[in-house]
């Protein structure tokens, strides 16, 4: 019997069972999800995802769901609207962009290089344990300068993320509240986690060098908190956006046929003289760009997305009335059958350009990492398959993700190996 908490324990124990059960080809562009007292609705039609995702913040906007982001995040540019929003957003977008045309390319590939040095060595890895510090690594060079991040800080980091990622998601529609000294418990552990991960920002922020996106916030004027809240939601967006979305092209890299050499031969299409990635060939590099868009559709590393209502509206033949949140999956979406053909197939002949492909969001409050995301993978897939073949040692198709805040892959053992190089002899 349907109730206000009836499909809390299904959600808890699937979202992404329960964002595909509700949303038949036969569903209505709204369904509601009964999660507590408060009106929640599953979004199932993607044209009219992407007019929320783009409304008005005076109309739809930021709600009690991503509110609940700020036990961890504080008050950052996730957590915020309005001005603040736009102006915080502004900096870190006009840092990204100079950056991806100009500077991370060379800084991207060298690290992705030197990973890839180490994993030949081993005689096997899990995915994620790799592309997580890997993409961690990543984020820290472009904010603070390469080496900024120790071994110590790196794996401390890491823990406290994993805490507040579980805690996080355990308190979201939660039916019963804790008993007072597990909850005691809960909230010591976290403000734990937050504490390591502001230190850990902290020693890294003193590191920083001239000209890294550190030194580009410093003109936003924020207060210590503020400025420490705004980092960690960087280091933090960065390291999930990519690292889980990197397990799983590694995934498609050794399982799928003729992808890797694709992808070779195209690496020594845009490769200069001196065997460095030309950046400005990388817009052109069809294969790579097409490789990471799949994989980020099959495995958005944010699986939904949460506004909430501002004013009373009718939307999709239903009147709205202030503080009913909508919920937008990704995973739903770019898994619908009704806007992708084989929509459960790796396929590098699609077309993106539809409103159903949404894995950073849509509009004005759509993830500021866009290029850096796509760029990172990119990156990743071409340095690669240039130089490496990558085995499958686990189970074929791999199992489903866990949903947490992100979705975390689950193991994919895997093994490289080097290749001859398909580089030509270029001459200066």
């Amino acid at each position: 019997m349907k109730h206000l908490f009836s499909d809390v324990s299904a959600f808890r124990r699937d979202p992404l069972a329960l964002f595909e059960e509700r949303s038949s080809p036969e569903a209505a562009p709204l369904v509601q999800l009964n999660l507590g007292p408060s009106p929640v609705y599953l979004v199932t039609d993607a044209p009219l995802a992407k007019t929320v995702l783009r409304a008005d913040e005076a109309t739809i906007d930021k709600g009690r769901l991503v509110h609940k982001l700020r036990t961890v995040i504080g008050t950052s540019s996730i957590t915020l609207s309005g001005a603040e929003h736009q102006r915080r957003r502004a900096i870190i977008h006009q840092h990204l962009a100079r950056g991806i045309m100009n500077d991370f390319v060379p800084q991207i590939t060298g690290l992705i290089r030197r990973q890839a040095s180490l994993l030949i060595c081993e005689r096997s890895f899990d995915a994620h344990e790799v592309t997580a510090p890997l993409a961690l690594r990543m984020i820290v060079a472009l904010l603070f300068g390469h080496g900024a991040l120790t071994e110590c800080d790196e794996s401390a980091l890491m823990e406290a993320v994993h805490v507040a990622e579980e805690e996080m998601a355990d308190s979201l529609f939660r039916i019963l509240p804790r008993t007072p000294w597990r909850s005691f418990l809960k909230r010591r552990e976290l403000r734990r986690s937050r504490a390591i991960m502001g230190a850990v920002v902290d020693r890294v922020r003193g590191r920083a060098k001239s000209g890294t996106l550190v030194q580009a916030l410093q003109a936003l004027d924020l207060s210590p908190d503020d400025m420490r809240d705004e980092i960690l939601l960087l280091l933090l967006a960065g390291h999930h956006t990519t690292g889980n979305a990197a397990a799983w092209l590694l995934y498609y890299l050794a399982t799928e046929p003729g992808v890797t050499e694709r992808l070779a031969a195209e690496a020594e299409a845009i490769t200069d003289y001196v065997g460095e990635i030309d950046p400005l060939r990388l817009p052109k590099a069809e294969t790579s760009l097409r490789v990471a868009r799949e994989v980020l559709r099959l495995y958005p590393p944010f699986y939904w997305f949460s506004r909430e209502i501002r004013t009373p509206q009718e939307i999709a033949g239903l009147k709205l009335k202030p503080g009913t949140s909508l919920i937008i999956s990704p995973w739903q979406l770019q898994r619908d059958a009704r806007y992708w053909c084989d929509p459960a197939a790796f396929r590098l002949d699609r077309a993106y350009n539809t409103p159903a492909f949404m894995p950073f969001g849509l509009g004005p409050r759509a993830c500021v990492g866009i290029g850096l995301g796509l760029l990172e993978l990119q990156l990743l897939a071409l340095e690669l398959s240039a130089s490496c073949s990558v085995e499958i040692l686990s189970n074929v198709p791999a199992d489903k993700p866990t949903p947490q805040i992100t979705l975390l892959p689950p193991h994919i053992e895997l093994r490289l190996r080097p290749r001859v190089p398909m580089r030509r002899q270029h001459v200066a």
